[in-house]
């Protein structure tokens, strides 16, 4: 199993398919503004899948920012602290 899904690891997740530093993701930016396909985002899912946290296409697809995946993955997880 990986490690689990921190904000940074979330950060540094969505750098890496963005092909930015973590501190550049725009956490209020919108997904599919900032670049992410369906084939990109797939593929995060199977890795915070790997680190124990379910949460489908749709639901990432339903969400306007990434701030609002944060959200949702961090309740999924118990991750959500008060300097997110």
């Amino acid at each position: 199993m990986a490690s689990p899904l921190t904000l940074e690891t979330f950060r540094a997740d969505l750098a890496e398919h963005l092909y930015q530093q973590p501190d550049e993701v725009d956490l209020d930016g919108s997904p599919f503004d900032a670049g992410m396909d369906s084939l990109r985002i797939v593929t995060l899912i199977e890795q915070w899948r790997e680190a124990g946290v379910e949460v489908t296409f749709v639901e990432l697809a339903e969400r306007a920012t990434f701030a609002d995946w944060w959200h949702l993955l961090s309740e999924r997880t118990g991750a959500a602290r008060a300097d997110d």
